[in-house]
């Protein structure tokens, strides 16, 4: 006989069984916090408290925790991670053959304009990177060659934590909405269609937000054909990826998009007067630069990559690679497929709680992106398979303990869902009854806060937020597409990007004051997705249709 949940567990209080449920999130944030500890330490200190929890407070039988924990991590490993450490691949192939080297240059070169400058590497080629591997890598990226160009360390980190924000939530081919609609059991099509008509106009914004903090209101109106260009193509492409093809082509289209229309624009137009930060000398770029015809080569992998993961992305071709015989194994996870029983008033009747796990090696976006780097790796000159398979597997060493911490938090986040301590959360925040929606923004913002990461976000609280949706009325879609959109305004002050971006930019150290740079652009940006979810539940319900 199924285990049945039960949500109200401490003296029947709803408050008080949240504040217990909240353990295990509250062991993560003293961990990353306060402790300052590595991110897999803190998942698994969090992972073991939840343990405890589970069995010892809601009454999960030590088999099913164990069983949803795994459950978690195997999904953790894939699809998640076969994404990012393929990704990671294609760009680490890309520095050692030197090609990348060629990228910036030929960025850079476009522009002695600071603002322009932000804008196309910041914003656009940042954005890019977001794409294509995510994971603190963009920012990493863009701040290093910000400053390479002349920028500050503080600036140069600064400007590339504020711009990398609306790609996140479809950062690394999509991950964060992928994780979100599976753990929440939504439509991964409605939530990444939601996110992207949520982030689509806060990337109309973000060009004049960067331009502004840099040089004021009036000193950004002499470049702002320049900020709309990179608004519209960006929010353009974003909204029509998110919508008609799915979450895993946003951010590599739009930054396409954006660095083209920002290409020919400057073609046509420059600034009447050049932006320099007061006190700073000359560009530091000397020659003429790489010849067209070797810089279109450069990119050449990450075209490929693009046309690869675009095909993958779409229904039809889907269906045919997984008609391949072998392609696709679907089964109930053992120990749990319908063992846990959802009740009231998570659901309006008794109702299995399912458990299937499906390995779609051939179709998975992980085995797109594989593909197009064997692709590309005849297009990097002196750099073959040989190379290239060396490289996968440094890849794997280099990325160990992020994969150990995926794999940890989507396990802790399963066996939340399956104890019911997320369903717990979830109804004590139904109490905010029909403020909630202005609300599950910030449950986003806190978890990439606590985590580093809006896919991590997204396993710890997709399934609360759809929970808490449904219980007050609110379109459970909005719910979970806004805590993945929350959580992008984030990324600028949690403790891993800063760190990144410290190491990035030679500021280690001077994380506090990165922190104070970014901390109010964050907030902003907050409380504008809060109003926007909040109308979008009321009176602009019309924008989801």
């Amino acid at each position: 006989m199924p285990w049945i949940q039960n949500y109200i567990t401490v003296g029947g209080s709803t408050v008080a069984s949240a504040c217990v449920a909240a353990i295990p999130l509250l062991i993560l944030f003293y961990m990353l916090a306060v402790r300052k500890a590595k991110g897999h330490i803190a998942a698994a200190a969090g992972l073991i408290g939840a343990l405890i929890v589970a069995v010892a407070v809601w009454d999960m039988p030590v088999g099913l925790a164990v069983s949803s924990t795994l459950m978690g991590a195997a999904f953790g490993l894939f699809p998640i991670v076969w994404i990012v450490v393929t990704a990671v691949w294609v760009y680490n192939m890309t520095v050692e053959s030197g090609e990348f080297e060629i990228i910036k240059d030929s960025l850079a070169r476009l522009t002695d304009d600071r603002r322009l400058q932000a804008l196309l590497i910041a914003y656009a080629f940042s954005c890019f990177i977001e794409g294509t591997a995510g994971f603190g890598t963009p920012v990493a990226i863009a701040a290093a060659m910000l400053v390479g160009l002349g920028f500050t360390p503080l600036w140069g980190a600064g400007i590339a934590l504020i711009a990398n924000t609306a790609p996140v939530a479809f950062g690394a081919i999509g991950v964060p909405i992928i994780v979100a609609a599976s753990v929440s059991g939504l439509d991964l099509m409605s939530v990444s269609s939601i996110a992207g008509r949520q982030l689509s106009l806060l990337a109309l914004i973000v060009p004049m937000w960067v331009c502004v903090t840099m040089c004021g209101f009036k000193r950004s109106m002499e470049v702002f054909p320049a900020i709309v260009v990179s608004g519209v193509c960006f929010a353009g492409m974003e909204f029509l990826l998110s919508n008609f093809h799915g979450p895993t082509l946003p951010d590599i289209g739009s930054a396409i998009a954006t660095i083209v229309g920002l290409v020919l624009l400057l073609k046509v137009w420059r600034p009447k007067q050049t932006y320099r930060f007061p006190g700073e000398g000359d560009s530091k770029l000397e020659g003429d630069g790489f010849p067209a015809a070797v810089v279109m080569r450069a990119w050449g992998p990450y075209l490929v990559l693009a046309v690869f993961v675009f095909f993958w992305g779409l229904p039809e071709f889907k269906k045919v690679l997984n008609a391949v015989p072998g392609a696709i194994f679907t089964f109930g996870w053992p120990g749990l497929d319908g063992e846990v029983l959802k009740t009231a008033p998570i659901v309006k009747e008794n109702a299995v709680y399912a458990a299937k796990y499906t390995f779609n090696w051939l179709s998975a976006g992980g085995t797109a992106i594989l593909l197009s780097g064997l692709v590309s790796v005849p297009l990097m000159p002196r750099y073959g398979f040989g190379r290239a398979i060396a490289c996968f597997f440094r890849t794997i060493r280099q990325l160990i303990l992020p994969i150990i911490t995926i794999a940890l938090i989507l396990g802790l986040a399963y066996l939340m869902n399956y104890s019911g301590m997320s369903a717990t959360l979830g109804l004590a925040f139904t109490l905010t009854g029909g403020f909630f929606p202005f609300f599950a923004p910030i449950l986003g913002w806190l978890g990439v806060f606590l985590t580093g990461s809006d896919t991590s976000s997204c396993a710890l609280f997709g399934g609360m937020q759809r929970d808490t949706a449904v219980a007050v009325g609110m379109n459970p879609d909005l719910a979970v597409a806004a805590n993945a959109s929350g959580g992008t305004t984030a990324k600028m002050i949690s403790p891993q990007s800063l760190s990144v971006a410290t190491a990035a930019t030679g500021m280690v150290g001077e994380e506090g004051n990165l922190f104070r740079f970014t901390i109010l652009h964050s907030i902003g940006m907050t409380i504008l997705l809060c109003v926007l979810t909040w109308l979008q539940a009321g009176p602009l319900a019309w924008m989801l249709r």
